[in-house]
């Protein structure tokens, strides 16, 4: 690689350093590649490390760059949108379903699920745990609680556990008519079992989508998706969905 110096420029000069850096990003690398350590950067840039720290420091709040423990400071993949608009969708597992089932328990659920599912206290549930990845990389985990009266054929399904009851459970709650989901989405923080999926660290930022799916004017199910926030940005529109974008400045439809 070539040296690159900075002219003197009026905007501060880790911002017209964080543009070349973008610039660079977009023509030399590819997602999921390791940057060449800052004392190189400097150097090749004509720049103190300091400005060059603050740099990356903004193009990883942008979610360009990636700093992965044991890693070193990585190309972010595209950016996913998530959308909250109000129109109807499918049932979690049908067709053209980007999530990627795990595991399903049968367990009784935190109280406030409980609460929204209107289900005993006591009463367990089925949790489906789902991912969804991106270029490779873990970007959302979800927790789908499902009540038993919302698959009452799962009783002659002998799996105790894993994939494959997951998407049994997943099939027969497609058996019900969705009248319509509700979404809300609240900034939180990763704690240890979504920082573990999600290969980040305890306390990173997170967006947490929480979905209500309503058939016969009762919740049927509920999801709660945590997103990984340097990956994921919100969108406002009527899709509902979330999608996948090719490149960071790319807006929903």
């Amino acid at each position: 690689m070539g040296t690159t110096q900075l002219e003197t420029v009026p905007e501060p000069k880790y911002w017209h350093l964080r543009t070349v850096l973008s610039e660079a990003l977009e023509n030399e690398f590819s997602v999921g590649e390791i940057l060449p350590n800052e004392r190189e950067l400097a150097a090749r840039f004509g720049v103190a490390r300091a400005t060059l720290r603050q740099a990356l420091e903004q193009l990883e709040l942008e979610g360009r760059l990636q700093r992965r423990r044991g890693v070193g400071t990585t190309v972010a993949p595209p950016r996913m949108g998530v959308s909250v608009g109000p129109a109807r969708h499918g049932w979690p597992g049908a067709p053209g379903d980007a999530w990627q089932a795990l595991d399903c328990t049968l367990e009784v659920p935190p109280a406030s699920v409980a609460e929204t599912l209107v289900t005993g206290r006591d009463e367990p549930v089925h949790i489906v745990r789902r991912s969804r990845v991106s270029h490779g990389q873990p970007v959302a985990a979800e927790l789908l609680h499902i009540p038993a009266s919302s698959v009452p054929d799962l009783t002659g399904i002998d799996l105790p556990s894993g994939t494959a009851r997951a998407r049994a459970v997943l099939r027969e709650l497609q058996r019900l008519e969705l009248e319509r989901q509700e979404n809300t989405v609240e900034l939180g923080s990763a704690n240890a079992e979504d920082a573990r999926e999600l290969d980040r660290l305890p306390g990173a930022p997170v967006l947490v989508v929480t979905t209500r799916y309503i058939t016969r004017g009762r919740t049927a199910a509920l999801s709660v998706a945590t997103y990984r926030a340097d990956t994921c940005r919100l969108t406002f529109g009527d899709t509902g969905a979330v999608e996948i974008h090719h490149g960071p400045e790319r807006q929903a439809s």
